[in-house]
């Protein structure tokens, strides 16, 4: 868990100082080496870490627009998800999804920046593991400006009434968006909508790793044992804006230096020296966390950019033969008719 945090918490920061790179110092969100935007999740490394160290290839994962801490943590591989990020090609998706728009089947895991969208696709996974017969489970990450969401109860409804397989995983970092919690929802427990469905639902008061590792570990393992779904809330921190370039001018000052001040990886340490775990080893730990990063983004830096023309490529899929009984008398490729 603590090289997973790290990795995470590194990636955001070197992500950070990439994406700035000639877009100041008036922003220009088309200029530098990443193009478009850029939504990060420095202070939420313990609920993806804790949440994805009970999860196997074969367990779906869905994240919102704040996945890498996710991703990572999942086992998706670093340097083709770079290389998505920096819209190259031998990427994830041939540079054309970015990084809100991940997708690794090999790691089961899939991303949008849509929100709550990843709660049915969840829920589907969770069907489709009880319809085969498998133990393996699905898990939605969402935001908890996203539990008034209709996909996200939607999805409750339809995971309680087939009793599937399914976690859902609520991130509290106090601000949807840029409105703080309590303006946007009737509940400061966001677990606590699970009672509606009559299914369990915890939340976890703090972003330790291994107090959600617990909590996780107990969710995921009724959904093994066809136990039905759990609503999990962890609560989070939130160390930069809601995209890269966002002034903050709606956060106080104060609110700003507190997220500072509670860091995840540090109360980790804490932990791990606890439990005899010396200085050296957690030294080595970070400097391979950091060099996987630095490794992934030269690599990354490295590939070719997509020709133009491939964004026609992978557009469309034909229908299998026998599905009809002619072919359209349109033209996909625009032509004069």
């Amino acid at each position: 868990m603590y090289r997973d945090m790290v990795t995470a918490r590194h990636y955001e920061e070197r992500l950070q100082e990439e994406y700035l790179e000639g877009k100041q110092p008036a922003f220009d969100i088309s200029a530098g080496p990443i193009p478009g935007e850029l939504h990060l999740a420095a202070g939420h490394e313990a609920s993806g870490a804790g949440v994805c160290q009970h999860l196997r290839d074969d367990d779906t994962v869905t994240a919102p627009h704040r996945p890498h801490h996710i991703a990572i943590a999942k086992g998706v591989d670093l340097k083709r998800m770079t290389a998505e990020i920096f819209g190259r090609e031998n990427s994830l998706g041939k540079g054309k999804g970015g990084h809100m728009h991940l997708f690794d089947p090999e790691a089961g895991f899939a991303c949008s920046g849509i929100i709550a969208e990843g709660c049915p696709p969840a829920a589907g996974a969770g069907l489709a593991a009880k319809k085969r017969n498998t133990d393996s489970v699905g898990v939605a990450f969402l935001g908890e400006g996203a539990i008034d969401q209709g996909a996200f109860l939607e999805s409750l409804n339809f995971a309680a009434v087939h009793d599937l397989p399914v976690v859902f995983v609520i991130e509290d970092n106090d601000w949807a968006i840029s409105m703080p919690k309590e303006r946007v929802t009737d509940v400061q427990n966001g677990a606590k909508r699970a009672d509606g469905f009559e299914m369990p639902g915890v939340r976890v008061d703090e972003d330790d790793a291994v107090a959600v590792y617990e909590a996780a570990g107990e969710a995921i393992g009724r959904a093994r044992d066809r136990n039905g779904p759990t609503v999990m809330e962890i609560q989070v921190h939130r160390r930069m804006g809601h995209f890269m370039g966002d002034p903050e001018s709606y956060r106080p000052e104060e609110d700003q230096a507190a997220a500072q001040q509670r860091d995840s990886i540090e109360r980790l340490e804490d932990d791990l020296r606890a439990h005899g775990i010396d200085d050296a080893t957690i030294e080595d730990l970070r400097d391979e966390a950091h060099s996987a990063v630095e490794e992934a983004i030269e690599w990354a830096k490295s590939q070719p950019e997509p020709d133009p023309e491939d964004a026609y490529e992978d557009m469309w899929v034909n229908p299998p033969s026998g599905v009809t009984d002619s072919e359209p008398d349109y033209d996909l490729a625009g032509g004069d008719d």
